[in-house]
């Protein structure tokens, strides 16, 4: 435990590639193979197992303290995070260790893998108080912000997987590609998983393991100067789920980019990819179509995260597949192979099962950049969200690598919007008000009212934060718990990359990724924009780009 909050430390201390690679390759170098999984793990996002909940943990420590409730309140909406506050209270009031201490060094697979369930399964709440108070003491305020964090699940750390796999594979020199591709999929802890994970020969995969994802930097204007519409195949960018369908063994599996297996959350998907060949796999985008139509994201989401799928969902929302890469043919890896060739291994295989529910991606008729503008401005007229614009010669690679694959979206849709809510952030902006709620004019015939439509966190840089943090508390209406209810005065321009109809919401409409474009300090609360403007917007698929906007 202590050589992790030790790496964790290093890795939170600094913002260099270098010295975040330099820490993780010391500790991959001297940590036992079980402790070095579990940090793989950890650092990457694969295992975040909440096993005791951080209300459940604040009480522990309120009812052996006897701490008045009321304080330990207001200590958490200065800190923001229950774990942090835990740790600096344990500190403040001597419950645990000034400096690390030699006795009671448990490994960090004994913690995760027999104490901390233990702990979990104490029935007694008094027993379950004392055992945690016991542990704090034999642990410093850095550690126990750590096993407060690994016992809700909440661990978030500085580092991408990338860096991890970089450090992996420097230390014990194998290709970070293979490191990759032995991190997708099912991954457990162990020994012997890691043994395998750093093993310097190929080894055989799991049936059902996927490949790391290719992924695609924003166009740019550098890219636009370099580009020659012969080298490229441009396709639509669609607004689904990005999946990897495998079929091995005679069983298909389908995973999310999340890595997520969602075979049984799709069992109509799968039903149509029953017949691909053994030993293939391919790339695609996961849609609701109905009636030839590409359905908005909204619609797809009613599908999500369900494992039994009722037959009325099954024909109210019917799954399709858009299929643009083949990653592997007949048992045989291709993803080396230029994208020509591997889109010839993808009609081979896939050209049997066509429909208008399974398709391959079209690629567009561009012979120069206007083309590419102009077709990206018909976006929407095709159900899409943009381009994606792919050399021709480009092999699959593991992530993003600059040069190869591009993503050119639309133009975000538009609307001006009154500030009416806001709460305080979490975690650093736990002291600052940035989380606003914003609502458009309803027309009511003889009256009118502000109704919400959407939430963003993002797009004020920090000067325009604490001004308007400032304005905040000094124009609260009223009090709802962590909540205040504004005077209505500040406008703001929302960006969002969809809108569609939603039931759930009082203003009868859903946008995807909402944001702040901008704060319109020249306009009056009474120029935002109306419900009717947004309901507008639900057929501006049909315009062009350059008219979306209201």
């Amino acid at each position: 435990m202590r050589k992790f909050t030790h790496l964790f430390e290093e890795l939170d201390s600094t913002t260099s590639t270098l010295e975040k690679v330099d820490a993780l390759k010391k500790y991959f170098s001297k940590a036992s193979p079980d402790d070095a999984m579990w940090a793989v793990l950890i650092l990457t996002g694969k295992i975040s197992k909440r096993i005791l909940t951080s209300r459940a943990l604040a009480v522990m420590f309120l009812n052996f303290t006897k701490y008045p409730e009321w304080l330990f309140s207001e200590c958490y909406s200065q800190v923001g995070d229950t774990a942090e506050t835990l740790s600096l209270l344990a500190k403040s009031l001597r419950l645990c260790s000034d400096k690390p201490t030699v006795h009671d060094q448990q490994t960090l697979t004994e913690w995760l893998e027999v104490r901390i369930p233990a702990l979990a399964k104490i029935k007694d709440a008094e027993k379950q108080a004392s055992t945690l108070m016991q542990w704090w003491q034999s642990l410093t305020m850095e550690e126990v912000f750590i096993l407060n964090k690994l016992m809700t699940g909440a661990l978030r750390v500085g580092v991408s997987e990338k860096l991890v796999v970089r450090a992996l594979a420097e230390v014990f020199n194998i290709p970070t590609d293979q490191v990759a591709h032995r991190l997708t999929g099912d991954v457990s802890p162990g020994a012997d998983s890691f043994a395998r994970l750093i093993h310097p020969e190929a080894q055989e995969v799991n049936f059902s393991q996927p490949y790391p994802f290719c992924l695609a930097h924003p166009w740019n204007e550098r890219a636009e100067k370099e580009w020659n519409a012969t080298e490229w195949a441009v396709e639509w960018k669609f607004d689904g789920i990005r999946a990897q369908v495998i079929c091995r063994e005679d069983k298909i599996w389908i995973w999310s980019r999340g890595e997520e297996k969602i075979a049984d959350t799709f069992p109509d998907l799968v039903e149509k990819l029953a017949l691909l060949p053994n030993g293939s796999v391919i790339d695609g985008e996961i849609l609701i179509i109905k009636d030839n139509r590409i359905l908005p994201f909204q619609d797809l989401q009613t599908r999500l995260g369900r494992k039994k799928v009722s037959p009325a969902m099954l024909k109210e929302k019917p799954v399709g597949f858009i299929a643009y890469d083949c990653l592997e043919i007949d048992g045989e890896d291709i993803r080396q192979k230029g994208l020509q060739e591997r889109r010839m291994a993808l009609k081979k295989i896939l050209s049997p099962l066509l429909s208008s529910q399974v398709r391959i991606s079209e690629v567009l008729d561009v012979k120069n950049v206007d083309d590419l503008e102009n077709w990206r401005a018909k976006s929407r007229e095709h159900d899409a969200e943009g381009l994606m614009i792919k050399r021709w010669e480009s092999p699959y690679s593991v992530g993003r690598k600059t040069g190869n694959w591009w993503k050119h979206k639309v133009n975000p849709l538009t609307l001006d919007a009154v500030l009416i809510y806001a709460q305080a952030g979490t975690g650093r902006r736990a002291n600052l008000y940035t989380d606003y709620t914003f609502a458009l004019w309803k027309d009511n015939g003889d009256s009118k009212e502000l109704v919400p439509f959407a939430k963003a966190y993002s797009g004020l840089d920090q000067k325009e934060i604490d001004e308007l943090d400032n304005w905040i508390r000094r124009h609260t209406k009223e009090k709802f718990g962590p909540v205040r209810s504004l005077e209505p005065f500040h406008v703001f321009e929302i960006g969002f990359e969809g809108i569609g109809p939603s039931k759930r919401h009082k203003s009868g409409i859903a946008v995807r990724f909402p944001r702040i474009l901008r704060w319109r300090k020249d306009k009056k609360v009474t120029d935002a924009d109306s419900l009717q403007t947004a309901f507008e917007l639900l057929d501006a698929k049909a315009l062009p780009d350059t008219e979306v906007s209201p």
